[in-house]
């Protein structure tokens, strides 16, 4: 009986350390599991980032076109803004020292004569 309860003794060892190593191997299988879950998970983040990059980089040029384009406006407004000044400047009746070419005198709103 001795070498039957060392059998059965050996045997429990046995099935104890298999059941250690399915349990390790359990472990392993959610670690590779979870690993390729958070590559993939990385691997969105990583795409999402390069296409807000691009974005951004695209929305940086525009506003940088923008800008030029409302500089070149602002300076053709100034521009027109002054031409116009000097036109009326030129036209004005204190400055001809009569009304211009083409204007009638406005009715007398006082007619006493």
């Amino acid at each position: 009986m001795i070498f039957s309860d060392r059998l059965e003794t050996a045997l429990e060892r046995l099935a104890a350390a298999l059941r250690q190593l399915e349990a390790a191997a359990d472990r392993q299988a959610e670690v590779a599991t979870g690993r390729a879950d958070l590559q993939d998970e990385f691997q969105v983040l990583q795409d999402d980032r390069s296409r807000l990059a691009l974005e951004l980089d695209d929305a940086l040029a525009r506003s940088r076109s923008l800008l030029g384009a409302n500089a070149e406006v602002l300076a053709r407004l100034d521009k027109a803004g002054g031409t116009m000044q000097a036109v009326m400047t030129a036209l004005s009746p204190d400055r001809l020292g009569a009304r211009p070419s083409g204007h009638a005198e406005p009715p007398d709103p006082n007619p006493e004569g």
